[in-house]
């Protein structure tokens, strides 16, 4: 559990349970990068696997109560195909959107994984992409963190350029290889901007609004922050990726808390466990050796999204699962 400290308008924050394990298939997850939220339940995860595994890359299909329903997409250059996936985001028919910073494009996939189509080509002129890092959809728009351009850029879901907003640079505004996106109930966009190590919130149309936290590991300060959403009430979350923890902000960047990690084992890694006896005894001696903290946290959280119920979601990129939060839904005088 997590709480802040900074009177009686606080919020507190309550480990649920965890998702998935390390696999290159099936019940699991591989270096994954990205997820997205959908309806029932549904969670959508990228997993980037490694470029000598490309059998690992693919979308994995599950619930939030950690229900396998499918696996689709696969390593390679074809349609359907990922080599370095970076982003995933839904439209409002739960349309599925997968960002390749390496093949330049988007892919679209229906619900159930079907491949519907592709854009996008490599450039830096309007509506050409270097490097594609985050997506961010809403009202049939798309916001597409062009990372190696340094922008942000806006096309309509079949990819026609609609305009952009940012430039190189550390100023209010600008950008230094822009990551993951997250939009508010206003529709203002807000930039995990990585290598100024800060949150950027933007208008709908593209105008600097406010700057959030600077480089660092203290109390709202980054260290290659990859990840940003934002939940009913306005506060922002960010996965402090390179620091191994989730900090949450009130709407004009105070601090409200932070999340190092609380994992207890899932149910598919509880089923990996009882099929491997020698894991078994592996497992309980790294336990012993430190009381389980190293298990517990974790290790490059790359993402984090929130739903309507308030349940928090946070990827962990290099343990290969997601750690579940929920937030309470009225103030704790602490």
């Amino acid at each position: 559990m997590s709480t802040h400290f900074f009177g009686i308008k606080d919020w507190t924050f309550a480990y649920s349970h965890s998702i998935g394990r390390n696999e290159f298939a099936g019940t699991g997850f591989r270096n994954p990068v990205d997820l997205a939220l959908g309806a029932n339940d549904m969670v959508y995860v990228i997993n980037r696997s490694y470029e000598n595994r490309p059998d690992g890359v693919h979308v994995t299909v599950a619930t939030l109560n950690e229900e396998y329903i499918r696996e689709f997409g696969s390593g390679g250059e074809g349609d359907g195909q990922f080599v370095w996936p970076t982003s995933i985001a839904l439209d409002q028919d739960e349309n599925v959107y997968v960002a390749d910073e390496w093949l330049n494009r988007i892919s679209i996939f229906d619900k159930e994984g079907k491949f519907l189509s592709k854009w996008g080509k490599p450039g830096s002129g309007d509506g050409e992409l270097n490097r594609p890092a985050g997506l961010a959809i809403t009202n049939g728009t798309m916001f597409v963190s062009d990372s190696r351009n340094h922008r942000i850029q806006q096309f309509s879901l079949d990819g026609k350029y609609l305009g952009q907003f940012g430039i190189f640079g550390s100023g209010p505004g600008e950008l230094n290889m822009p990551w993951g996106l997250g939009l508010d109930q206003d529709g203002n966009v807000y930039v995990a901007d990585w290598r100024n190590d800060r949150i950027q919130k933007f208008s709908p149309d593209g105008q600097p609004l406010a700057s959030f936290g600077q480089s660092g590991s203290g109390i709202g300060q980054f260290n290659r922050p990859s990840g940003v959403c934002v939940d009913q009430d306005g506060e922002i979350y960010v996965a402090d990726r390179q620091n191994d923890r989730v900090q949450v902000l009130a709407p004009n960047g105070r601090f409200i808390a932070a999340f190092t990690g609380d994992h207890q084992l899932s149910k598919w890694g509880k089923e990996k466990l009882l099929s491997n006896p020698d894991m078994i005894r592996q497992r309980a001696l790294a336990i012993a050796h430190d009381q389980g903290a190293f298990e517990k946290s974790f290790s490059h959280p790359c993402a984090v999204k929130v739903d309507d119920q308030y349940r928090i979601a946070v990827l962990d990129h290099t343990r290969g699962r997601i750690q579940v939060y929920t937030k309470s839904k009225d103030p704790v005088l602490v």
